[in-house]
């Protein structure tokens, strides 16, 4: 998992100037368009009608951004991105306790897919980001609230709902319509069905649905992945032994007594420091 939060904040020039709005002349921007004077935007941009940069965002190259998108404060968007029709990227995080006058903001890796009408939220404390990794797919109505963190190659499907400070892996995929707790992990190469309520982690390579019900592994993902046969009969063992037990203390304490492989050793590291939360285990069934 890639630590992006604490990044780039000397990127972000904080500004004393007054947030005059220009309107760029450019075949590439949208005459209707509105930038402010202290947003770096690459010259190969494209810019749909109505759409709002407020503030000191810095666009890399070969980004387009659609119509009636609100890109608003320390934003920085990496190359080739696409920003769907009526985004919000960087507004205030949903905090009764937050104080706006933070600096604060969101940062999107290259060749992200951020489709119609997802909602992005910033950090909620001083010099902290809502983190995007690289060739992500967000598809339409997704939101991400403040500080989220998350990896690479992940799906996230329609109306997903993010809460804050939620860690994200790499390769997930995440089912239209469900919905996650704060604080959170969601591990590498998991995947959850649609309109789930996840209110534990959920371990790496691993499926869950309904209401905090962990399934099995995701065996057709770690496939694709290109997981050897080997490697995938290891990561079954281990999934067994941690998490179809019963006892979670004494399936972690059995399980350090062996040797694992790195891809192993991720299941075993994501048991033993779970979240605030805790961590789905398939004894958690039996509870629900």
């Amino acid at each position: 998992m890639h630590n992006r939060a604490h990044l780039h904040l000397s990127a972000f020039p904080i500004a004393k100037a007054c947030h005059t709005f220009l309107a760029l002349h450019s075949p590439l921007i949208h005459p209707t368009a509105i930038i402010s004077p202290l947003a770096t935007i690459a010259d190969d941009v494209v810019i749909g009608p109505f759409s709002v940069i407020d503030g000191p965002a810095e666009i890399s190259a070969g980004v387009t951004i659609d119509g009636h998108v609100l890109i608003r404060g320390l934003v920085k968007i990496a190359a080739h991105c696409k920003i769907g029709w009526g985004s919000v990227i960087g507004a205030d995080p949903q905090d009764l306790h937050f104080d706006p006058r933070i600096h604060s903001g969101v940062i999107i890796g290259e060749n992200n897919t951020i489709r119609e009408y997802v909602t992005i939220h910033r950090g909620s404390a001083e010099g902290k980001f809502t983190a995007i990794g690289t060739n992500n797919f967000l598809m339409t109505g997704v939101h991400l609230a403040h500080d989220v963190q998350m990896g690479d190659y992940n799906v996230i499907a329609n109306n997903v709902l993010l809460a804050g400070h939620i860690t994200i892996g790499d390769r997930c995929f995440l089912g239209g319509g469900s919905g996650y707790h704060q604080f959170i992990c969601i591990g590498d190469y998991a995947i959850v069905q649609g309109n789930a309520a996840i209110s534990q982690d959920v371990p790496p390579y691993c499926m869950a649905h309904s209401q905090n019900k962990l399934s099995s592994l995701n065996v057709i993902g770690l496939k694709r992945a290109g997981f050897s046969p080997e490697q995938r009969l290891e990561i079954k063992k281990a999934f067994r032994l941690l998490l179809c037990s019963g006892n979670l203390t004494q399936a972690i304490t059995e399980a350090e007594k062996h040797e694992w492989s790195p891809s192993a050793l991720r299941l075993l590291d994501a048991v033993r420091q779970p979240s605030r939360k805790g961590i789905l285990t398939r004894s958690n069934n039996l509870n629900h």
